[in-house]
C-alpha cells in the first residue's frame, strides 16, 4: 500500500464518529456557497453532484438554493444521518458509495462539489471521473477549512501543536502547514494552471496529478478567514472528529485532552484558533489541452 493510499484509508474513521462529526463540524460559509453557485451559473433545480457529503453540512446549503443534489458518501452511518437530517430539505438522492465505485451518467451535472473530502478520493482516476460527469461548461467547486496563521491566535495554536509534537511527534510531522492568508492566496495562484496541484498544496495532500491540468481551467479562489474560540471541551470534541485522532493511542489522546483543559483553565478565556474557509473553483476545459 502506497503512502497516499494508506493516508486515504484514514478517511474511514469519520464513519466511526458520525454522531460526533454531525454535532461538532461547522457548516460552510454562505458567502462561499453563493460564490460557487455564481461562478457555475447555477439556477433553480440544476443538477449537481456532491462527493463525500458526510452528514450533510454542505448538502443542506445546496438544497436551500433549490439545487437537485446527488450526494455520494461511503460511510453508512454518515449517510444515514445525512438522510435523516435532510429528509424535508429538498430534492436529494443519497448514494452509499465511493466515487471510484460509482457509475455516473456522463455530462449530467452542472457542477460537482466536494467539501473536505476530495483528498480521500483516488487521484489517479478521481479527477477524470469528475470531468466526465460534468456537463459542458460545468464547474468543479472544492470547499474546506484550513488552519490559518495569524497574530490573534498564534500562541494558542502553537501550544496545541507543541503538545502534539511532544506526545505524538511522528504524527505531528505529517499535519498540514499553517500559513498566513497572503501566503495561502499566493500559493494557490502560483498553481492556478492545475486545480489538483493547488488543492494538494493547500492541504499537504498527495492528490496532485499532471493530467488534471488538461481537464480544468480558469481556477478561481475565494477565502473567508475567521478566528474561533472554544472551551477545552469544545476543542477536544472537535479534535475527536479529525482523522489524525484515530491514529493516536488512548494515552496520547488523554495527554492532549488534559493539556487543553489545563491550558483553558490557565488562560482564563477560550482557546483561540484561526481558520480560513477556502473555495477553489475550476471550469471544465472547453477543449483538452
Amino acid at each position: 500500500m502506497s503512502d497516499g493510499t494508506l493516508a486515504r484509508s484514514h478517511g474511514k474513521v469519520f464513519n466511526e464518529v458520525a454522531v460526533e462529526y454531525d454535532r461538532n463540524r461547522p457548516a460552510y460559509p454562505d458567502a462561499l456557497v453563493d460564490q460557487a453557485c455564481e461562478v457555475a451559473h447555477l439556477g433553480d433545480r440544476d443538477r449537481v453532484l456532491e462527493i463525500g457529503c458526510g452528514t450533510g453540512q454542505l448538502t443542506r446549503s445546496l438544497l436551500a438554493r433549490g439545487l437537485r443534489v446527488t450526494a455520494l458518501e461511503p460511510g453508512d452511518r454518515l449517510i444515514r444521518l445525512a438522510e435523516e437530517n435532510l429528509k424535508d430539505a429538498g430534492e436529494a438522492e443519497f448514494v452509499h458509495a465511493r466515487l471510484e465505485d460509482t457509475e455516473l451518467p456522463r455530462e449530467s451535472y452542472e457542477a460537482v462539489f466536494s467539501a473536505s473530502a476530495i483528498h480521500w478520493v483516488d487521484p489517479d482516476l478521481g479527477w477524470r471521473k469528475i470531468a466526465d460527469a460534468l456537463a459542458p461548461g460545468g464547474t468543479l467547486a472544492l470547499i474546506q477549512y484550513f488552519g490559518l496563521q495569524e497574530q490573534r491566535s498564534v500562541d494558542d495554536q502553537e501550544a496545541l501543536l507543541s503538545a502534539l509534537r511532544r506526545h505524538a511527534g511522528v504524527l505531528a510531522a505529517t499535519l498540514p502547514t499553517y500559513r498566513d492568508l497572503d501566503r495561502t492566496i499566493a500559493g494557490v495562484q502560483e498553481r492556478r494552471r492545475n486545480v489538483a496541484d493547488a488543492w494538494a498544496w493547500l492541504g499537504s495532500y498527495d492528490i496532485g496529478r499532471d493530467y488534471a491540468a488538461d481537464l480544468f481551467e480558469d481556477l478561481q479562489l475565494a477565502t473567508v478567514p475567521t478566528m474561533v474560540e472554544h472551551t477545552a471541551d469544545e476543542l477536544n470534541a472537535l479534535l475527536g472528529t479529525m482523522s489524525f485522532w484515530a491514529r493516536l493511542s488512548p494515552e496520547q489522546r488523554d495527554a492532549i485532552v488534559n493539556g487543553n483543559r489545563a491550558r483553558h483553565e490557565r488562560l482564563g478565556r477560550p482557546i483561540r484558533s484561526s481558520t480560513v474557509a477556502v473555495l477553489v473553483t475550476a471550469a471544465l476545459a472547453r477543449t483538452p489541452r
